[in-house]
């Protein structure tokens, strides 16, 4: 009975012994299932850090700032000439127009640089164009004074208008320019300027000191901006705006609904001039086609091209000839 006794107690030590061994193991797999800690993986999602390259992105936007306007667009190349003119002539089409019939007489490519007016001259400084096809009078003599151009003829004029909101909420329509300005200013009605010192620039500001004030304020957007971008800009916020006339006819055709709200102004005629650069500037320049090129576009022939510009589309002339050789034939 004792043995049977120590017996049992034997196989009970037993019992507890294996289940004593058995459970640690057991007990200890949820440490083996700590490996979800290997799930903190998800720090190393932290990778998305590295998706700070868009910093590197940012060099995209200074690679573009690179490219705007850089010094030499083009490269002076027999067979080439270099135009370097205001957007308006690009903008209104006008380009597109002629230079084939030049490219066609001639046997040249024309590389077209289009710009400010401003900006087409200090191009033409820097011996960076042929040829220049601007509208910025006082700024065209000043180039001539310090020895940059060699040669300048009138070629055409149109004129500016002051446009805006169909609903005018200024009150400007049938103004004079200079008072359609101080009215702007007096309500403080929100104006877009070019601001890129181009011939459109220059006119604005002749008629701000004309009307003795200085624009500033939050109503007045200096934009930096190309004529045809300008007046999409002034389309989105329905604001007032200085334009050349064949742009804004042009835009008209593309869905602009601002209208025109002062016009006729002697203070708003726009002549534009072509120039010969200096070859002096560049030893690349090439002067005897830049020449060709003053000449072909004041020729009675292509200044009656440019004066039926715009007829079949517009009803009128976008520009208006005004060579000598033009106005000498129309006994002017």
């Amino acid at each position: 009975m004792f043995k049977r006794f120590v017996s049992c107690i034997c196989v009970l030590l037993m019992v507890v012994g294996m289940t004593a061994c058995a459970a640690p193991a057991a007990t200890e797999a949820p440490k083996a299932t700590e490996a979800p800690q290997a799930t903190e993986a998800p720090k190393a999602t932290e990778a998305p850090k590295a998706t700070e390259a868009p910093k590197a992105t940012e060099a995209p936007t200074e690679a573009a700032a690179a490219t705007e306007v850089p010094t030499a667009q083009f490269q002076h190349t027999a067979g080439r000439l270099i135009l370097a003119t205001t957007t308006s002539t690009y903008d209104s089409g006008l380009l597109d127009y002629l230079l084939p019939m030049f490219e066609e007489e001639y046997g040249v490519k024309v590389d077209v640089v289009s710009v400010g007016s401003g900006e087409a001259m200090k191009i033409g400084e820097r011996g960076d164009a042929d040829v220049l096809l601007v509208h910025s009078r006082k700024a065209e003599d000043a180039f001539m004074e310090a020895g940059n151009g060699t040669r300048r003829e009138d070629v055409m004029y149109n004129d500016f208008v002051i446009i805006g909101p169909a609903d005018d909420p200024a009150g400007i329509k049938g103004m004079t320019a200079v008072d359609a300005f101080k009215k702007l200013a007096e309500t403080q009605t929100e104006f877009l300027s070019r601001g890129d010192k181009s011939g459109t620039h220059t006119k604005e500001l002749s008629i701000w000191a004309s009307a003795e004030i200085t624009p500033t304020g939050d109503w007045y957007v200096s934009a930096g901006l190309g004529m045809g971008d300008l007046l999409t800009m002034a389309q989105e916020k329905q604001a007032y705006t200085l334009s050349d006339r064949a742009t804004y006819l042009t835009r008209v055709k593309s869905g602009l609904d601002l209208v025109v709200l002062v016009e006729g102004d002697k203070a708003l005629l726009n002549p534009y001039g072509v120039i010969t650069v200096n070859p002096e500037k560049n030893s690349g320049i090439q002067a005897d086609m830049a020449t060709k090129f003053l000449e072909w576009i004041i020729s009675v022939p292509v200044q009656q091209k440019i004066s039926e510009f715009g007829m079949e589309e517009y009803g009128q002339s976008l520009f208006i000839p005004d060579s000598t050789a033009w106005k000498a034939a129309q006994g002017q």
